[in-house]
């Protein structure tokens, strides 16, 4: 009862706040103009103290006025920033930061480019420094959350409805060899990042989570995550098909982005199956997480490394390689094991022949070698 009384005397602190606000607004509304004057109160009226979610009509509402008002999107973004930087209620906070990310997934790509460039410019900033020193599982979301909008600001939805990577300096590729590379070292890395603001996210209690304000919030940044995993996986393919026809540094590097993607992949797993005990929303479709292990990283490594050497009369180590891919197989499959290890436990071994082969030319005979068996 106590509890309960205490969260209406806030909500009704809250909601006398709000009103103030909004009638401060109005007053300076001679000094703005009439159009930034109600850009200011539609925002404050959807980020306001209630429990509820922001309204559908605000969100038309800013994003009428602001389609109607040239140059306020600036003026957006600072009194989105204001109200993030000055309040102290969590609600208040995370409602804010809902309608940036809203904003970003809502407007047109003219109103999201101008948003960006707001925040580029200093004029849209996501801090989260009231709660920086609580360690409560509200502001560690806040936190996180945040974090994860300032990474999703660097997204832009194509003409497909498709999340992908905005890239400052665009390229024209002339062939597909160029695109690849690309989409390995440029994109890939941009993904990762992305994947771990998501995984910073992760619902680490229930008490936020419980939260209708957290649950959609965690809906919109799933959804936006399964999109950059399913281009993660495309980078991915693309970057083992090539691995072996780069370069030794540019190798090296094609390893580091397998290593960190073994352990994302395994963690955005574990993230998936936890959200879907504990969301609410069990209409989500989840996409099937293929986890690479890092035996199979490392044998990659393995035979890349050996193609950096120089030339050596030993053989190649391809048979380490094969084998620790088929005891990563086995570690994987369910009754399978002996197929798995027998496929790849055979040894093998280099063997001179000494019979000689006898080659008839114009100018005479030439006895060379036989080739080597490999058996």
């Amino acid at each position: 009862m106590g509890v309960d009384f205490q969260n209406k005397i806030r909500l009704a602190l809250g909601s006398v706040k709000d009103h103030a606000s909004i009638g401060k607004a109005m007053i300076y509304n001679h000094h703005d103009g009439k159009a930034f004057s109600d850009i200011e109160i539609a925002v404050l009226r959807a980020t306001g103290h209630d429990n509820g979610p922001i309204g559908d009509k605000y969100m038309h509402e800013i994003l009428f006025l602001v389609s109607n008002s040239p140059g306020s999107i600036p003026f957006l973004a600072e009194r989105i920033s204001r109200r993030l930087c000055k309040t102290r209620h969590r609600l208040v906070a995370l409602k804010t930061l809902s309608l940036i990310h809203r904003l970003l997934r809502g407007g047109n790509r003219c109103f999201e480019q101008q948003l960006r460039s707001a925040h580029v410019s200093g004029h849209l900033q996501m801090s989260t420094n009231s709660f920086r020193k609580c360690s409560d599982p509200w502001s560690s979301f806040l936190r996180s959350y945040a974090a994860y909008l300032e990474e999703r600001v660097g997204w832009a939805i194509n003409q497909a409805g498709k999340l992908e990577p905005v890239m400052f300096n665009g390229l024209e590729f002339g062939c597909y060899e160029e695109k690849s590379v690309d989409m390995v070292f440029r994109k890939l890395p941009k993904c990762q990042a992305f994947i771990d603001r998501v995984l910073d996210c992760s619902p680490r209690d229930i008490v936020p989570v419980a939260d209708s304000l957290a649950q959609a919030a965690m809906v919109n940044t799933l959804k936006e995550s399964f999109q950059v995993y399913i281009m993660l996986c495309e980078g991915i393919e693309i970057l083992i098909n090539m691995l072996f026809d780069l370069t030794r540094s540019a190798r090296a590097l094609a390893c580091e982005i397998l290593k960190r993607a073994s352990r994302q992949i395994k963690e955005l797993h574990d993230l998936y199956e936890t959200c879907k005990r504990v969301m609410e929303n069990k209409n989500l479709e989840y996409p099937n997480v293929q986890i690479i292990t890092m035996d199979h990283v490392l044998a990659l490594e393995r035979c890349s490394s050996f193609m950096s050497t120089s030339t050596s009369t030993t053989p190649p180590p391809l048979s380490d390689c094969l084998t620790t891919l088929a005891k990563g197989s086995e570690k994987e499959g369910n009754g399978d094991n002996g197929s798995s290890s027998s496929q790849f436990s055979c040894s093998m071994e280099t063997k001179i022949s000494k019979v000689w082969v006898v080659f008839e030319e114009d100018d005479g005979e030439l006895q060379v070698p036989m080739a080597m068996d490999i058996v």
